[in-house]
This record gives C-alpha cells, sequence and structure tokens, in this order.
C-alpha cells in the first residue's frame, strides 16, 4: 500500500508566487526523494506547479552512513538564496584551503586557499556538510511544496500518457515525468528508448568512514587535521584518501579510493576494516592513525556513465532527467551533488515562465541545452582527477607534483597577484584560477533567466 507522508505546511510569502501571475499550473512527478528530487521538488513547486515525488523507500534519508556532500559557490550560492545561509553555517565547516600530500611520507606538494578567499573569489563560500544534514534542509525547505508518496517504487512509465505505474498496480498521471532517479534511472531507460547500458565500473571503490574527532583532538599528530579544517588529500599509486570536517568539527569524513573489482553499485556495503588497513599499511603515519580510529567501514563501488549524446528529453516532451540519471560522475572534482541541483534551479525558472502545454517540450529542450556542456565538462573532469590522483610513482608524479608544487608557492608567497595563465593546465583543478571561475561562478537561475529573457519567456 501507498504510504502518503504528509509535508504540507504554509509557505513562506516571500517563495510564493502569486495566482495572478501563475500562468499554468503542471501537475508533475517526480522519481525519487534525493538531493536532486528535492531541489526540483522546491523550484517547481515555489514556481506554483502541483508536484508529487515517488519514493520507493519506507523513510526519507540516505542509504548508508559516511556519505558526504561538498558544497562549492556554484551550489552555495543558490542555498543561501533560498534562505540557508544560517544552517549552512551552523552545520556545516568551512574548509581554509586544500592540501595535496605524498602518501608515504605525508610531504606536501599541493596546496591552495578557500576560507575567505573563497567567498571572496566566487561570491560565496564553500562548505563540507554530511549529506543527511543537506537532505534534511531540502527536505524542510520544500516540504510546503510538495506531496511524497513512500513505499511507491515505479516499475513502468508511459511517456505518451504521461503517467507511471507502481509495483502495487497503483497508477498515476501528470504533465511530466521527472527522473530524479539516480545512477540506475528507469527515466533514463524511457527517455532513451532501449535498455540502458549498465554503469561502467572504474575498476575502483572507496572505503567511507566517519570517525569522532575527539578521539582525534587527543593525538597530537592528529589534533591539527582537525583544527586546520584543510581538506586532505593523500595521493598515491592507484589509490588516494580524502579527509576533511564535517558537523561544525564534531566529525571527520574519509574516504579512501582504493582498486576494486567489484561490479555491483551500493552504498550500503559493509566493507572489512581489516582489509582497509591493510590496502594502506604502507602510507604515512598519521593515515595509520586515522584508520586505527575507524571502527567501521562502507564499501562504494565507483560507477561512470559516458555522457548521454541523445538527449535528456523523450519524443513526447513528457518525461526528462536530472542529476545521477543524467550525468552520473566520480566523486574526484566534488560536483556531483551541485551538478543535480543546478539541474533543479534550472528547470524550475523555465518553467515558471510556461503559459501553455505546447510550449513544455521547447522549455525542456532548453534544459538540457543549458546544462549539457557543463555536466558533461564536469563528468570528464571529475575523471582525469581520478587519474591524476593515482599516478604510479615515477616520471608523470613527479610532473604532477612540480606544478602542483609551482602553484602552492607562488599562492603561499602572495608577492604578486597570480593571474589566470599563471595556473592554467596546473594539475591542481583547484589552483587553476580560469577552471575555478568557470565552475565556481556559474549562477543556475541566472543562466536559465537570461535564456528566458532571450527567447521571450519574461514574466
Amino acid at each position: 500500500m501507498t504510504s502518503p507522508l504528509n509535508l504540507h505546511g504554509k509557505a513562506p510569502a516571500a517563495a510564493s508566487v502569486p495566482a495572478e501571475e501563475q500562468k499554468l499550473v503542471l501537475n508533475i512527478l517526480i522519481i525519487g526523494c534525493g538531493i536532486g528530487g528535492l531541489s526540483a521538488a522546491y523550484c517547481l513547486g515555489r514556481a506554483g506547479h502541483k508536484v508529487t515525488i515517488l519514493e520507493a523507500a519506507s523513510e526519507i534519508g540516505e542509504a548508508g552512513a559516511g556519505i558526504q556532500a561538498s558544497v562549492g559557490p556554484n551550489l552555495s550560492r543558490l542555498l543561501i538564496r533560498w534562505g540557508l545561509r544560517d544552517n549552512l553555517d551552523q552545520t556545516a565547516v568551512i574548509p581554509q584551503a586544500i592540501t595535496f600530500l605524498r602518501y608515504a611520507d605525508g610531504q606536501r606538494v599541493g596546496w591552495t586557499e578557500w576560507g575567505e578567499s573563497m567567498e571572496q573569489n566566487h561570491r560565496a563560500p564553500y562548505y563540507h556538510i554530511h549529506r543527511a544534514d543537506l537532505l534534511d534542509m531540502l527536505l524542510k525547505l520544500a516540504a510546503p511544496y510538495m506531496t511524497v508518496l513512500l513505499n511507491s517504487r515505479v516499475s513502468s512509465i508511459d511517456p505518451h500518457a504521461a503517467q507511471v505505474t507502481l509495483e502495487n498496480g497503483a497508477v498515476l498521471a501528470g504533465d511530466l515525468i521527472i527522473g530524479a532517479d539516480g545512477i540506475k534511472s528507469l527515466a533514463r531507460t524511457v527517455v532513451v528508448g532501449s535498455p540502458s547500458k549498465p554503469p561502467i565500473p572504474t575498476g575502483y571503490a572507496a572505503y567511507r568512514a566517519i570517525i569522532p574527532t575527539r578521539s582525534m583532538l587527543a593525538d597530537p599528530d592528529l589534533k591539527l587535521l582537525v583544527e586546520d579544517a584543510e581538506m586532505k588529500n593523500w595521493m598515491g599509486p592507484g589509490k588516494h584518501i580524502i579527509g576533511y570536517c564535517i558537523r561544525a568539527k564534531t566529525e571527520y569524513n574519509l574516504v579512501m579510493v582504493h582498486p576494486d573489482d567489484r561490479l555491483q553499485e551500493s552504498y550500503t556495503a559493509e566493507g572489512s576494516v581489516t582489509k582497509m588497513r591493510a590496502d594502506f599499511q604502507d602510507w604515512e603515519p598519521r593515515v595509520q592513525k586515522l584508520l586505527a580510529l575507524v571502527s567501521k567501514t562502507l564499501v562504494w563501488p565507483l560507477m561512470y556513465r559516458e555522457p548521454l549524446e541523445s538527449g535528456w528529453v523523450d519524443g513526447t516532451g513528457h518525461v526528462v532527467f536530472l542529476g545521477d540519471a543524467s550525468h552520473a560522475m566520480l566523486p574526484s572534482r566534488a560536483q556531483g551533488c551541485a551538478m543535480a541541483v543546478e539541474d533543479a534551479a534550472v528547470l524550475g525558472v523555465l518553467l515558471s515562465r510556461i503559459s501553455r502545454h505546447d510550449q513544455l517540450p521547447t522549455l525542456l529542450h532548453a534544459y538540457q541545452d543549458l546544462r549539457y556542456d557543463r555536466t558533461t565538462e564536469t563528468q570528464l573532469a571529475a575523471r582525469t582527477n581520478h587519474n591524476i590522483f593515482h599516478l604510479e610513482d615515477g616520471p608523470e608524479q613527479e610532473e604532477r607534483d612540480r606544478s602542483m608544487r609551482t602553484a602552492m608557492e607562488a599562492a603561499l608567497a602572495r608577492e604578486r597577484e597570480i593571474r589566470a595563465e599563471d595556473t592554467a593546465g596546473n594539475a591542481n583543478v583547484w589552483a587553476d584560477k580560469k577552471k575555478s571561475q568557470t565552475q565556481f561562478d556559474y549562477d543556475a537561475e541566472l543562466e536559465a533567466e537570461q535564456w528566458c529573457t532571450n527567447h521571450g519567456f519574461s514574466l
């Protein structure tokens, strides 16, 4: 039986769209109640549309512990605009820098300042947050604008009738179906027109673990990892480790990427702590101490999809997808979450302008056109970083470290303004000023607003 979760409430007046300004109300079905789905529900609901989320699980939440989110300025500017600045400041951590380290001895080979400079340079801060905390923020934000049906796994989609059938036999119809249903997306299969190719195994997986920082503060060697609030990236042959603080520095998140041939995607598979420690036994002493504090680890096989050249909108104009369903990417650029929310923001602006049903295909294809190149470039950047982090010891690794070190020394010297051309192509992509501007200065809502203005869809 489908279980409704009543999340209706009084909508904030500032975010409401007056009835006299609402041109057309669409009945929108969103498959999936993750970060992308909730963001879409908020953006479309505040535009005046009727939104129903269909969630297969019996409750809303993140699958598995230790799943974190990086909130770069391109994402935080949206969340702040939506009224979440106080929540982010109270719950998340602002990393002061990203530091790249040699695996064997912890030698620093790269460093880029973040902290206040990130907001000064890109007009919005950078945060690290527990994904469950971000999900909770978005759930509360979207609650006045949506209905959520739990235990509602979609078994089939009929794009011509714009309806879905649930596993329990229930049929729901709407004007638009949005697949926010992840890397194994059913909506993607419908849009592509044939069974979607399975995700591509990378041959790697990530151990995930969270350490209470009180344990680290008791150790002089680990204390600074908490106090300096930097994002640490240890790089080694075929492996890398990311570490940073979350939840107001009460927890330390570890992601340990390593070779792994398992083929089944899972966010909840428990890993062997003994094997995890053995996989990194030749890494520097601080890593050994961190791993000694891990009591439980989950294993997340890293899967990938090639950019989808056939498009994101089905031929009827009734089905579209977003987030990992559109552009699943490796975590090495820390932008997967941001891309999903950007997708939702663009859809929200475009569909706030709809006045006739026959405009829907045009607006959906505008969404695809606005998003495709950006998400594809981000996917490819994540793959590139993944390879850069894993270079075997030798000439390529030495050149990588030299490149990173050059940018670090220039940044630490502060003798002159570093020009974009000075950092172009740096192995530390966060030190590349032009790439950071492209990634972090982007305003999804502004881009969609500009398209509407240029194409006669102004309110």
